[in-house]
C-alpha cells in the first residue's frame, strides 16, 4: 500500500507492546467486540491487517450455562487470530464466574466482562451498561470471576449510565481493586448510545485514577484520531469499533502512522474487491452459504459505503443468495 506522500514532522513511535495480566500484545491497537460484526472471519481479517488484540462478539454467560448451540459457535476461535479476548455479559456473579471456570480450557487468552452495552434488551435486563448503576455488584462480579479463572479478566465500561450518573472513574477503581487486569472505557454514556461526540477527558481521568492498563474507545476513526487519543488521554491502547466495519485496513494504517507518522493511501478498488470476495468465502466456510451470504450483505454495504453507486449496489446485494451471484455482481460493479 502506498504512502499519501505526507508525513508528520514530529514522529514519536506510539506503538507499544502491552501486557494484560500474563498476555503480551505485540501492539496497542485493539478490535472492539461488536455484536453481529466481530465474528471469527472478521477477526481474522483484522488480525492480519495488524490488530494487536481481537475481541469476540459478546456472549451470554447464562446461555453458556444452558448449553445454547448458537453460543458455542460464537465462542469458536482459532490459533491464527490469537491473542483473542472472549467477552461475556450477564448480571449474576455466580453464573458469570462459574461459566468462566467452565470455559477455562478453551483457546482464548483474555476474558472480558461487558459493562457497556447500551441496547435495551441487554441494559433493560440489568446487564451491560446497566451494571454501572450498581458499583457493589460490579465489584462482586469482577472479584468472583477473577477468582474463578487463571486467565486475565478485563472490563469494558462507558462514561456512565447518563450525564447525571458519570462514574467511570469509580467503576474502574472498583474493577482494579477486585482484580481486573485492564479496563476499556468508551467515552459515551449509555443514554448517548453511539451518538454525539465521545468524551475523551473521562478516559484521561480513568487513566490517572488506576494503575492497570486503560484502553480508550470512541471516535477513533482514522490514524490521526488514534494518535490524538493516545496523546490527549495518556491511555495505554486504543480500541477501534465501528470504523473497522468494512475497513480492516484501518489497523495497518493506524499502526504505520503511529510508528512512522506516515499516512498510507486507502486501498484501491481492486483490493477492496478481493477482500470482499475473500471475506465471503470465509463466511461461507464458517457458517455455510445460506447464513454466510446473508451475513455478507451488511459487510458489502460497509465495504462500499461512500463509493459511486453504492446505494444501488446495496439494493442489489440484498437479493444475492449464493457466492456465484455475489461474485458476478461484484465483477460487474468493479469492472
Amino acid at each position: 500500500m502506498k504512502s499519501r506522500g505526507n508525513k508528520d514532522k514530529k514522529v514519536e513511535n506510539k506503538i507499544r507492546k502491552l501486557r494484560i495480566g500474563n498476555v503480551i500484545l505485540d501492539n496497542n491497537i485493539i478490535l472492539a467486540p461488536m455484536a453481529g460484526v466481530s465474528d471469527l472471519p472478521f477477526r481474522l481479517l483484522c488480525r492480519e491487517q495488524g490488530a494487536g488484540l481481537v475481541c469476540t462478539e459478546m456472549i451470554s454467560a447464562k446461555a453458556i450455562s444452558f448449553g445454547n448451540k448458537n453460543t458455542s459457535a460464537l465462542m469458536e476461535t482459532t490459533s491464527e487470530e490469537r491473542p483473542v479476548s472472549l467477552q461475556l455479559f450477564g448480571s449474576d456473579p455466580d453464573i458469570i464466574s462459574r461459566m468462566a471456570a467452565y470455559i477455562e480450557e478453551q483457546p482464548f487468552d483474555i476474558l472480558d466482562i461487558n459493562m457497556g452495552c447500551p441496547v435495551p434488551k441487554v441494559a433493560g435486563n440489568g446487564e451491560g451498561s446497566a451494571l454501572m448503576r450498581d458499583p457493589k455488584l460490579v465489584g462482586e462480579i469482577v472479584d468472583k470471576t477473577v477468582r474463578a479463572t487463571k486467565k486475565p479478566v478485563t472490563v469494558k465500561i462507558r462514561k456512565g449510565f447518563s450525564e447525571d450518573q458519570v462514574n467511570a472513574v469509580e467503576i474502574a477503581r472498583i474493577a482494579e481493586a477486585s482484580g481486573a487486569a485492564a479496563v476499556a472505557v468508551h467515552g459515551r454514556t449509555r443514554e448517548q448510545y453511539y451518538s454525539g461526540k465521545a468524551d475523551w477527558d473521562i478516559i484521561r481521568q480513568v487513566k490517572e485514577a488506576v494503575q492497570i492498563p486503560v484502553i480508550g474507545n470512541g471516535d477513533v476513526g482514522s490514524p490521526q484520531k488514534a494518535k490524538q487519543m493516545l496523546e490527549e488521554t495518556g491511555c495505554d491502547a486504543i480500541m477501534v469499533g465501528r470504523a473497522a466495519r468494512g475497513n480492516p485496513w484501518i489497523f495497518r494504517e493506524i499502526r504505520q502512522y503511529l510508528e512512522t507518522g506516515e499516512l498510507l493511501e486507502r486501498p484501491p478498488c481492486e483490493e477492496i474487491h478481493r477482500m470482499m470476495l475473500r471475506h465471503a468465502r470465509m463466511q461461507i466456510e464458517h457458517k455455510g452459504e445460506y447464513v454466510g451470504i446473508r451475513e455478507m450483505r451488511k459487510h458489502i454495504s460497509w465495504y462500499t459505503a461512500g463509493y459511486p453507486n453504492s446505494a444501488k449496489l446495496r439494493g442489489a446485494i440484498n437479493l444475492v443468495e449464493s457466492y456465484e451471484e455475489l461474485e458476478r455482481l461484484l465483477e460487474e460493479r468493479f469492472s
